[in-house]
């Protein structure tokens, strides 16, 4: 790739970027080299590492390096036999436990995240040396007495040698002989040996050996000559223990060195995952998206013959980018554009005033290019596509040059006489300021035929002119194209935003006028101009305002579909409550009247038993008169009863309901999806019926239906049998992350529905974290669907919170 090119695209810049997010220098370092590849699987090899990155850290954001340090130069110091002390000991020991924990946790997520697992496949995890550098050394840096029985052996006579020293001095500090010349009744330590602060005047009167004295001269630091001897042989331990500590270093580092090249795979290993995961977090910055790399196929320009101009071959190249932002500008105030090349087009002409965006749409269309083929998720919304480019050339900027006597136009010249040279079919170039900096119509001419080359050498081409007659030129030759950037005249400032299609204009007369310059000034501008000029800037206006207009409106449908679809959302919310209204009130009323007819049959009993037992023959005649003309009454309420039930609508009552079974053109309420539906078709062997249910046609059980109304009475015709099968499967899983929660809302509607008629029993919504915004939206939709049975938050082991688990009523 051209390193010009990188350059002047301002590529460096995002390397920087991107090493802020990398956590150790092995990480930063591959971040600082990252060159963009030429090579489609390489590429795209590279992306799909850095999205399950991004995936991995929306489901886990406590994945840390902490702890890494790049062991490369610790290990070439080994190599050479040097003695690695505890510190760099300890770095390593760090690095290789977080190494460790690492491969552990990606191992284990391989069927979410293979290319990460096969990555932390490749770490050693070298339990053995972190074990012999945590027996040897502890957290704080210092040799512990396990490292070996020797040093413990000597650190317990040290420690008895050291106390019986300080017991000598202190009874010596304490004495009546030397407590008077002491400038302080303290123990101190002077060139490793323990020494007494004497007053300077009466330094003959302590004997022993004088080590140093104090800034102002006024104390001496003497020795004692009765402590020498202890002195001496607390010297000879301390000089043993540093021996015998050197030693263990020296068998720790040749340990390291026979590891080296275990530790330094692991170090490039954790490079590379550190500059993965770099990339992920830098897309979050962003909130990039996965583009998705297609190779070049080649086709034809077209039929179309504008101009009797030759056609020339498409190079196959493909970019598609919708609402793509460039990546350095200020996220919350930067213009999103839509850049694409259709089947005919593979050079864009893009005009418009100054300061208006065009060299900011070329350099956007050139660096998510390049970073797409880095490997790295590019500010653009879902389903973008970008061609892998053999090359990227660009020639953007004042190339002016002072020391090399070069105009700007002959700096131009300069680097696009080597682009010439060196694009081919399979090349990007993006030419900005195309023929400026010279005599206009020489200019034009020579950017006209420059542009032509590139067309008959099939090059993909961006360009940027003021030039009037490219205007002209893309509009009649096949393959090119007119773009142009906005400029809003009533607030005399560019909307940035850029329309493909349509070539721009430079509003410099409209501009003059709004500023004040002098009416006939302006007018007489206006005579000298070309009339099929102004009227041909006229039309655009007039296209402009109309494409204007249409996407307002659409924006205006989209807004009502969305507010019918919430009002639809409402009344089945509130129908859902009225139906269980209704079914309580009558589930009420029926155990009312049931109890009041077992009430009045064990009455009847009573009196039946009290007549044949305690009455004449007479008045038992009258009771059983009596209780014959009540058990017709309760008869008859019975039969009331049963014929109230038979109007009320029972759920799993099956085909006998309503005066008789189920029949095709019936109106049924399915209680699971709350609504109703007209029955199409019956299939008595399996116990189902096809319902039509709006649009969607559905087979369900028949003990779910409710009959609500029987179809009217028509003259028999022959019986049309219809049999249905699972809708394809949508997946069981759904991926929102990236989405606007709009956007996102629609997708999850339309995958709902889909997922029902392919009758799957749940599925799995991953939203992620980020500002919760789309988790609550999916939430609260999800909770009032009609096709939903249960929602709940994702276990550890499916994603977290940043995934929704959601059960489908059963079909």
């Amino acid at each position: 790739m051209n390193s010009r090119t990188l350059r002047v695209l301002e590529y460096p810049k995002i390397l920087e970027r991107l090493a802020q997010h990398c956590a150790f220098s092995g990480g930063a370092a591959l971040a600082a080299a990252l060159l963009p590849s030429t090579d489609l699987v390489t590429a795209q090899s590279w992306l799909i590492q850095s999205h399950e990155a991004y995936q991995l850290l929306g489901q886990k954001d406590d994945i840390s390096f902490g702890g890494v340090s790049d062991l490369r130069p610790l290990l070439d110091r080994a190599a050479r036999y040097s003695v690695l002390l505890p510190p760099d000991l300890l770095e390593i020991k760090f690095t290789l436990q977080r190494a460790r924990q690492l491969r552990s946790l990606l191992v284990r997520l391989e069927q979410s995240f293979p290319h990460l697992a096969e990555m932390a496949f490749n770490i050693e995890p070298c339990d053995t040396l972190v074990e012999e550098i945590g027996r040897c050394i502890s957290d704080r840096g210092e040799v512990l007495d396990s490292a070996s029985p020797e040093l413990a052996r000597l650190r317990g006579e040290l420690r008895v040698a050291q106390e019986r020293l300080m017991s000598t001095l202190d009874r010596l500090v304490h004495s009546s002989d030397i407590k008077p010349y002491l400038q302080e009744t303290l123990v101190t330590q002077r060139q490793g040996r323990y020494v007494i602060p004497v007053r300077a005047e009466h330094k003959g009167n302590v004997d022993g050996i004088i080590h140093d004295q104090s800034a102002s001269g006024a104390t001496l630091f003497i020795e004692p000559l009765k402590v020498v001897q202890q002195n001496n042989a607390l010297r000879e331990l301390e000089l043993q223990e540093e021996k015998e500590i050197r030693r263990i270093l020296l068998e720790l580092s040749v340990a390291v060195a026979e590891e080296a090249p275990y530790l330094r795979r692991n170090t490039e290993v954790l490079a590379e995952l550190d500059f993965t995961f770099a990339k992920a977090k830098y897309a979050y910055v962003l909130d990039a998206t996965l583009p998705e790399l297609t190779p070049f196929q080649p086709r034809k320009a077209g039929a179309t013959d504008r101009a009797n101009a030759p056609s020339f071959p498409h190079p196959g190249s493909v970019i598609d980018l919708h609402r793509a932002r460039h990546p350095l500008l200020d996220p919350r105030t930067v213009v999103p554009v839509d850049v694409y090349l259709d089947a005919e087009t593979f050079l864009i002409v893009i005009t418009g005033p100054n300061t208006g965006g065009k060299t900011v749409s070329l350099k956007t269309v050139g660096l998510l290019a390049v970073m797409a083929q880095a490997g790295m998720m590019i500010p653009a919304d879902p389903g973008s596509k970008l061609s892998v480019f053999e090359g990227i050339y660009a020639d953007i900027g004042d190339e002016q040059s002072i020391e090399q006597s070069l105009s700007t136009f002959s700096g131009h010249m300069t680097h696009i006489i080597e682009i010439l040279a060196q694009a081919t079919p399979r090349c990007l170039v993006l030419l900005d300021e195309l023929g400026a900096g010279t005599d206009p119509e020489e200019g034009s001419a020579l950017a006209m035929a420059l542009l032509e080359n590139l067309r008959e050498r099939s090059i993909t081409t961006f360009a940027t002119t003021h030039y009037s007659d490219l205007k002209l030129y893309a509009h009649n030759t096949p393959g090119v194209r007119n773009a142009s950037v906005e400029f809003d005249v009533e607030t005399l400032s560019p909307t940035y935003e850029l329309s493909i299609g349509l070539p721009g204009r430079s509003n410099a007369l409209t501009i003059a006028r709004r500023l004040g310059l002098a009416a006939p000034i302006v007018d007489k501008a206006e005579s000298i101009v070309r009339p099929d000029t102004l009227q041909a800037d006229k039309l655009l206006d007039d296209i402009r305002q109309a494409k204007r207009e249409a996407f307002e409106a659409a924006e205006r449908a989209r807004a009502r579909e969305r507010q019918g679809q919430l009002l639809e959302n409402d009344l089945r919310h509130q129908l859902a409550q009225i139906e269980q209204a209704r079914r309580a009130v009558i589930a009420e009323s029926r155990t009312l009247m049931q109890n009041e007819l077992d009430e009045a049959r064990k009455e009847i009993e009573q009196l039946r038993r009290q007549a044949r037992g305690g009455f004449g023959q007479s008045t038992s005649a009258a009771h059983e008169e009596f209780l014959a003309r009540a058990e017709k009454e309760l008869a008859q309420r019975r039969q009331n009863s049963e014929a109230v039930d038979a109007r009320v609508v029972v759920p799993g009552s099956g085909l006998e309901r309503l005066g008789g079974p189920l029949e095709v053109g019936d109106i049924v309420w399915v209680a699971s999806l709350q609504a109703s539906g007209e029955v199409l078709a019956l299939h008595p062997a399996s116990a189902e019926a096809d319902v039509q249910l709006g649009n969607f046609r559905l087979k369900l059980p028949v003990k779910r239906l409710e009959l609500r109304q029987k179809a009217p009475r028509q003259t028999a015709q022959p019986a049309v049998t219809f049999h249905s099968s699972p809708a394809p499967s949508p997946g069981i899983e759904l991926d929102l992350r990236g989405e606007r929660v709009e956007g996102g809302l629609e997708q999850l509607e339309r995958y709902l529905n889909d997922a029902y008629r392919a009758r799957l029993p749940f599925v799995r919504i991953i939203h992620g974290h980020g500002t919760g915004a789309m988790k609550s939206a999916v939430r609260d939709l999800l909770k009032r669907h009609p096709l939903i049975a249960t929602v709940r938050s994702g276990d550890a082991g499916e994603g977290g919170d940043g995934v929704t688990m959601v059960k489908l009523v059963s079909a």
